[in-house]
């Protein structure tokens, strides 16, 4: 697991950084990096979805997409996702009124794509954490520019990815089993899709539910088993 253990502590001390300069720039130079920041979560996120090469890929992301969305609504999941950011942040007596925010899309972001389940797979199968280190780098790096705009919440981002991550190369060798070329592509696009909506409500302060959408890509699995 020592890929995700540096994964988790590039998060933590690229937060560490970000928040240290958090508020010490003028709020023209703040909006204009947050700007950059959605424009680069949508590009991010583009990429991913892009993923899809054919019709039938296509439809396995609509109806994941759809099924996921109505299943996360049901249970709750964004609901959920806030009422844990908002009992961290009292717990840590925390008031900035960013902290959920921050905590609950870098926590998408961090582990939503191929990065985090084909280095967390190879972690585990082959002694391998080269996919992770890379990982990382780039997480360390955004958890920077997102610390400094929506605060100490990125930081307990790390726990998910620890968690997420680290299940994953535990259980990698069942894991292989199912999560195939195909299967990971179609995830990858759904959470690609779902990274833009995260692009779209920091920029235009949108209202998208993308925790309750989070279901999708657990779906994209189940689906994409009979179709490919």
């Amino acid at each position: 697991m020592i890929g995700t253990i540096v994964n988790v502590i590039a998060i933590i001390i690229g937060s560490i950084l970000g928040f240290s300069v958090k508020g010490k720039l003028p709020e023209k130079y703040q909006n204009i990096v947050m700007q950059g920041i959605s424009l680069a979560v949508l590009i991010i996120g583009l990429q991913m979805a892009l993923s899809v090469e054919s019709t039938k890929g296509t439809l396995v992301v609509i109806f994941s997409l759809v099924i996921g969305g109505i299943i996360g609504e049901l249970i709750g999941v964004e609901n959920a996702l806030e009422r844990l950011g908002e009992n961290i942040q009292k717990r840590f007596g925390s008031d900035e009124g960013l902290f959920v925010q921050g905590f609950v899309q870098s926590s998408l972001i961090y582990c939503v794509g191929a990065m985090a389940i084909m280095g967390a797979i190879q972690d585990g199968l082959n002694n391998d954490p080269s996919i992770l280190f890379t990982k990382s780098l780039l997480d360390g790096t955004a958890s920077i520019a997102f610390s400094a705009t929506f605060g100490i919440g990125v930081i307990f981002s790390s726990i998910p990815v620890l968690i997420y991550q680290g299940s994953i190369t535990l259980l990698s060798s069942w894991a292989q089993n199912f999560l195939n070329q195909d299967v990971i592509a179609m995830m990858t696009a759904t959470g690609g899709l779902l990274i833009m909506a995260i692009g779209f409500n920091i920029l235009l302060s949108a209202e998208i539910k993308i925790g309750n959408l989070l279901p999708s890509i657990f779906v994209a699995i189940f689906i994409a088993q009979f179709v490919f």
